[in-house]
C-alpha cells in the first residue's frame, strides 16, 4: 500500500521508484499537474444525523469543518473553525520566484495520505565535496498537512549523494526550519524572509561535516553512542531501553556495508558514524511500507533519532 497518491520528479529516480518523470526546468503549472497538486481544499459546515439508525433531524455542529478534494469531493478531515488552509498549489508557488531568480531546482513534488500532507522539495544549488568524492547537497522541503498532523513546514535538508540519506541542516540556537502553525495564515514572503537567515546556515553545516569527517571515533566510543542514540521506550515499565536489533544494522552499515561506508571521508570517522544512522533510518528500519519510512524520516520518529545522532557526534568535535 503505498502513501504516496501522486508525485513528479526532475533528475534522478526517487527513493520508491514512483513518479512522473519531468523534464528539468518545467514551469510550475507542469509540476501542478504531474504532481497532482492541481486541486483545492474545500470546506464545508459539519452536519450530523440524530435518532436511530441514521433517522432523524439534521443538526449542525458550528464548532468545526470538514475540509474535502474539490476534484474527488473525498473527505480529508474535521478541524477547528478556525483552522487556516494551505492549498497544494502554495507549497508549488513557494518555489515559483526562487526557482527563477535564486538559482533553486525543483527535484520532486507530490501528495501523501489521500491529499492530507504534500510537500516539495528543491535542491538550493548549494554543495560541497568531502575527501575528494563524498557530495553532499543543500535542499528546501516545503511540506504541509491538513489534518492537524504537521504544521506547514519549510527545512533545509541536506542529502548524501551516495547513499541519498538526508539530515536536517540545524546550527547552533536556529533549527534551519520555520515552522507556521495552522491557527495563523501562511505568508510566504514572511517564510522566505526567516528562512534567509539560515541560508548561511550551509556554511557552517559544511564546518561542522568537515569536523566530523576529521575526527576518528574508537570502536568502544561507536558502541557506547549508538546504545544512547538507538533506544525507545519499554510499554511495561517505561524505562528506555537500547533496540539491540537496530543496534546490529547500523553497525554492520558503519563497519562497511553501507552506501559510502568505506569511502575515506567515512571510514573510521564520525561522519560515518553519523550517516550509518540515517541510512539506517531512510531505507533499512522497519516500516510498513517505503512511504511510512519517508514520512517518519522527514517528520516523524525517523527524524528524531537522526536529530539525536548528529546531537551525540557533535559532541565528539565541541
Amino acid at each position: 500500500m503505498h502513501l504516496v497518491q501522486t508525485m513528479a520528479y526532475a533528475g534522478e529516480k526517487p527513493w520508491h521508484g514512483l513518479g512522473n518523470k519531468l523534464a528539468p526546468q518545467q514551469p510550475i503549472e507542469v509540476w501542478k499537474q504531474q504532481a497532482g497538486m492541481d486541486w483545492q481544499i474545500e470546506e464545508s459546515a459539519v452536519r450530523f444525523i440524530t435518532g436511530n439508525h441514521g433517522i432523524g433531524a439534521i443538526e449542525a455542529f458550528p464548532e468545526n469543518k470538514v475540509l474535502y478534494r474539490s476534484d474527488t469531493k473525498s473527505p480529508l478531515a474535521v478541524v477547528s473553525k478556525r483552522f487556516q488552509v494551505v492549498q497544494p498549489e502554495e507549497v508549488l508557488e513557494f518555489y515559483r520566484d526562487l526557482t527563477q531568480y535564486n538559482g533553486f531546482e525543483l527535484e520532486t513534488a507530490g501528495v501523501l495520505r489521500e491529499g492530507r500532507k504534500f510537500w516539495a522539495l528543491a535542491r538550493t544549488g548549494q554543495s560541497t565535496t568531502l575527501k575528494g568524492r563524498d557530495k553532499v547537497e543543500g535542499y528546501l522541503l516545503l511540506a504541509t498537512a491538513c489534518d492537524g498532523s504537521l504544521a506547514t513546514t519549510a527545512q533545509f535538508t541536506s542529502v548524501r549523494v551516495v547513499c541519498n540519506n538526508t539530515l536536517k541542516i540545524a546550527l547552533g540556537e536556529s533549527s534551519g526550519a520555520v515552522k507556521v502553525s495552522h491557527r495563523s495564515q501562511f505568508d510566504m514572503d514572511a517564510v522566505k524572509r526567516q528562512l534567509g537567515i539560515t541560508v548561511s546556515s550551509w556554511d557552517g553545516f559544511v564546518a561542522r561535516m568537515k569536523a566530523l569527517v576529521e575526527c576518528p571515533v574508537d570502536p568502544d566510543s561507536v558502541e557506547g553512542l549508538l546504545r544512547r542514540v538507538l533506544t525507545y521506550q519499554s510499554q511495561e515499565n517505561k524505562a528506555m531501553v537500547v533496540n539491540e536489533q537496530a543496534l546490529a544494522n547500523v553497525r554492520s552499515l558503519y563497519e562497511g556495508g553501507g552506501k559510502g561506508a568505506l569511502l575515506a571521508s567515512s571510514r573510521g570517522t564520525a561522519w560515518g558514524l553519523l550517516n550509518s544512522v540515517t541510512e539506517y533510518v531512510d531505507h533499512h528500519r522497519r516500516a510498513r511500507s517505503e512511504d511510512h519510512r519517508r514520512d517518519a524520516a522527514w517528520f516523524g520518529p525517523g527524524a528524531q533519532l537522526k536529530q539525536r545522532a548528529w546531537d551525540e557526534v557533535m559532541k565528539l568535535v565541541a
